[in-house]
């Protein structure tokens, strides 16, 4: 079964072709700068990575050049080989606790969350549209960054701000980067060889957040309402006092729209350091002796600390730490300040195995750690092909 997979961002589109039997990805790519001068189409294919710059006016166009290149370079003889599409939703609100078979009352659902991410859910809508309009007769799937956090408690994602405010708006943590936090703890589940488990996923990346999951469930995680709490991300705020936004108000004279952009696109490591949102450069700046890029990095590894400290705490102990994203997966550093004064909780990192380690899977604690430490590659793609399977199958079960 092939099964097609399509995150869409407001001029982008990311899509990966998997063949579920052995999950081998066929070809996967990325659509830029759609509707604006400029746009071109870079994949992989067969081992090549090939570019397109063409006009490309809407995300209808987008994946109809898609499947013309899959085509052309006989990847697919015809877009009837595609058995079913799965895609990436940001956020389904309290809506959905699990991925869904995509009706016009899901999409009508989603559209009702956009008022969660504005940026978000209705580009993933165009994509949804897009891929209807292509392929109107093939089963869709969405699956949901959210949805993973569901089955934290209500003590845990509510905010202590008016009751009335949650029934009238459901204001509350949701948390994001579900799909990757998913995906990392059950590889991580069955590395240790058990599901009753304690687990501490950090997905680091631009956008980074910890999760908690006890027993394969989500019971906390940093980001809130919106992606732009908990950690201190590339240009994000992160947690800030709420307070500062009248005040910001007041003695800069800034809008509400101004301080939202100043707290998402100016802030984070960007606006600490003033060099770049970007942990190679800052650690390029720390080593030539930049006072400010220090400043940075320790804030983040300082912070990165105290959630995992307080999830260990809210979960009574702790039997992984998972490393994943583009910083988790890369970073060796970054790993070993999160790590570093952990030996007290029965920690101990392999430093050089740590050193040694880039975006691959690696148990990188010493053989006595009672904590393993692992660095495991999030795969949303795969996590999203396997749910689209499970469901389209699920219906056709119930069909014959």
């Amino acid at each position: 079964m092939k099964i097609f997979v399509v995150n869409t961002g407001s001029s982008s589109l990311k899509y990966q072709l998997i063949e579920m039997n052995g999950e081998e990805v066929i070809s996967k790519g990325l659509v830029e700068r759609i509707g604006t001068e400029g746009s071109s189409m870079t994949y992989h294919v067969k081992g090549e990575k090939r570019k397109i710059e063409k006009t490309i006016p809407n995300h209808t166009d987008a994946i109809k050049l898609v499947f013309e290149t899959l085509k052309e370079d006989r990847v697919l003889t015809d877009i009837s080989e595609i058995d079913a599409v799965g895609h990436r939703v940001v956020h389904a609100g309290e809506k959905y606790s699990g991925s869904v078979l995509i009706t016009e009352d899901v999409v009508n659902a989603l559209d009702e969350c956009s008022f969660f991410a504005p940026l978000h859910n209705p580009p993933n809508i165009k994509g949804i549209r897009a891929c209807q309009e292509v392929m109107p007769d093939v089963p869709m799937v969405g699956v949901f960054d959210t949805a993973f956090h569901q089955t934290m408690p209500d003590y845990s994602y509510m905010y202590a701000l008016p009751y009335e405010l949650y029934e009238k708006y459901r204001v509350r943590r949701y948390g994001f980067h579900g799909t990757s936090h998913r995906y990392v703890s059950q590889v991580a589940m069955e590395l240790l060889g058990k599901k009753e488990s304690k687990i501490i996923s950090c997905h680091l990346g631009n956008g980074a957040s910890v999760c908690a999951v006890l027993n394969g469930k989500s019971i906390d995680t940093s980001m809130g309402h919106t992606p732009t709490g908990g950690l201190i991300m590339g240009t994000r705020c992160g947690d800030v006092d709420p307070a500062l936004i009248p005040i910001l108000e007041n003695v800069e004279g800034l809008s509400a729209k101004q301080i939202d952009d100043i707290m998402n696109k100016k802030s984070g490591m960007l606006g600490v350091s003033g060099i770049s949102n970007d942990f190679r450069d800052l650690e390029n700046a720390f080593h030539e002796g930049n006072r400010r890029a220090k400043l940075a990095l320790e804030m983040f590894d300082y912070r990165l600390k105290k959630f995992i400290g307080a999830y260990t705490i809210a979960m009574g102990g702790l039997d992984a730490l998972v490393f994943t994203a583009g910083i988790g997966e890369n970073d060796y550093e970054t790993r070993y300040e999160a790590c570093k004064g952990m030996e007290f909780m029965g920690l101990y990192l392999d430093v050089e195995k740590n050193k040694s380690v880039r975006g691959e899977l690696a148990e990188i604690s010493l053989p006595e750690s009672k904590v393993k430490v692992y660095v495991i590659p999030t795969n949303e793609e795969l996590m999203i092909a396997r749910d689209t399977l499970e469901i389209v199958k699920s219906i056709q079960a119930v069909k014959a």
